[in-house]
């Protein structure tokens, strides 16, 4: 595995790899890895691509400063799971070589997507996300952007932004990975204590247990039941909400057919977990 440091080595290498017609693929990521971003790479090598990852903890993203500062540190751990996995190429890119100090920031216009759920709860997280994959597929030009469904509104606004720049990458997006208890792969379950651990795993048993029992018709009585059952476990709910599987406006009145996802944020404590599962009927 290659290994640098500079937005010129890592542009060299990716043009030289062109030249020679091999196909890329692209990982992102903040290190702290685990084996959700382990599968990602896997399935670009699956894809015969030579396999580029990236290690940013991405300060524009963070609309809280104290989760930035917090945010897990596994650089040499991370290193060793990329090279083990097959990873062709890593970049490891200081604060100034992706915001050099002629960086002008551009802000993007993603429209509803930005307005509701994580983007009405994290203010300007979208449009910092926006910011560094921007930056990174103009250094990589990737012929396929690697993406995991655990961000799923996430990777709804990433397909807004390639059509926004009107990039020829094409995103892939792969499943989420759990814990045998359910519980999705998260770079932040690390900061979880062993009794949260614990806990956390009555996130992805909501979101169970409502795809598992959802009727047509009004649900706000079960999602209510769901927020009220994840409070009892400990949790502060920023939502707890069924939407549109495609546009991810609110469904609160659902006809059985439309493509839906149930979509959950809340707080263990000072750590916010998210996770996602998508419904079609019959369920």
């Amino acid at each position: 595995m290659i290994v640098c440091k500079t937005v010129a080595d890592a542009g060299r290498i990716t043009r030289e790899v062109k030249k020679q017609g091999m196909k890329t693929g692209f990982i992102p990521t903040m290190g702290a890895l685990h084996n959700g971003h382990i599968s990602l790479i896997n399935q670009s090598k699956k894809d015969s691509c030579f396999t580029i990852s990236s290690i940013f903890v991405n300060p524009t993203q963070f609309n809280n400063p104290a989760d930035f500062e917090k945010y897990p540190n596994t650089l040499s751990l991370d290193i060793n799971k990329l090279e083990a996995a097959g990873c062709d190429l890593l970049f490891i890119p200081s604060h100034a070589e992706i915001y050099p100090d002629d960086f002008v920031a551009p802000h993007y216009n993603l429209g509803f997507i930005e307005t509701v759920y994580e983007g009405k709860y994290r203010p300007g997280h979208f449009q910092g996300v926006c910011m560094v994959v921007h930056r990174l597929l103009e250094i990589f030009n990737p012929d396929i952007l690697y993406l995991g469904q655990k961000d799923y509104q996430q990777c709804m606004v990433l397909e807004k932004l390639i059509s926004l720049i009107h990039s020829t990458t094409k995103i892939k997006i792969c499943p989420t990975l759990r814990e045998p208890d359910g519980l999705a792969m998260s770079s932040r379950n690390i900061r979880l204590s062993p009794e949260q651990r614990i806990k956390a795993a009555e996130l992805s048993k909501a979101l169970r247990w409502l795809k598992e029992n959802i009727k047509k018709g009004d649900v706000r009585p079960m999602l209510n039941s769901g927020i009220e059952q994840l409070e009892k476990n400990g949790f502060s709910v920023d939502y707890f909400a069924t939407a549109n599987a495609s546009t991810l406006e609110e469904v609160n009145n659902w006809n059985g057919q439309l493509k839906i996802v149930a979509i959950v944020a809340a707080y263990l404590g000072e750590i916010r977990l998210i996770d996602n599962l998508l419904i079609t009927y019959p369920s």
